[in-house]
């Protein structure tokens, strides 16, 4: 019963970090330059950005553990293409605080670290269970 309750705290925990990770992401979108290559990065931001949080509520729902290792794997694109928007934005100083990018690139980093343990750990358990068929 507690190892059900850690787990439920921990998707939920993770599910409010991706939310506010969406929300650092928008809030960079919207101070964003007005021009073709502001423009460019705001609409590939934002969608690249707000994607992990939309895709983890569909992995949660899985309807199965390689239907959730699917879906986790979009969650880690994404999150990596945000990623790489981030460095773009922050080498062509197009965004007024380098401080708030930097930040939303370390989290984007400490997110990607997390979604690879959940992927190696829901492969592993895969293997280990059609082992036991």
């Amino acid at each position: 019963m507690n190892n059900i309750l850690f787990e439920q705290n921990a998707k939920s925990d993770l599910e409010a970090r991706l939310v506010k990770y969406a929300v650092l992401i928008i809030e960079i979108s919207e101070d964003l330059p007005k021009t073709p290559a502001g423009n460019h990065l705001t609409g590939q931001l934002v969608r690249s950005g707000t994607s992990p949080a939309l895709n983890y509520g569909e992995a949660s729902s899985a309807e199965s553990r390689k239907d959730f290792i699917h879906k986790i794997k979009i969650v880690l694109k994404e999150l990596k293409e945000t990623r790489i928007a981030l460095k773009i934005i922050q080498m062509a100083n197009m965004f007024p605080d380098n401080n708030k990018v930097e930040s939303a690139i370390k989290e984007t980093g400490e997110l990607v670290a997390i979604f690879i343990t959940s992927v190696n750990t829901a492969l592993r358990n895969m293997k280990s269970q059609n082992g036991k068929q």
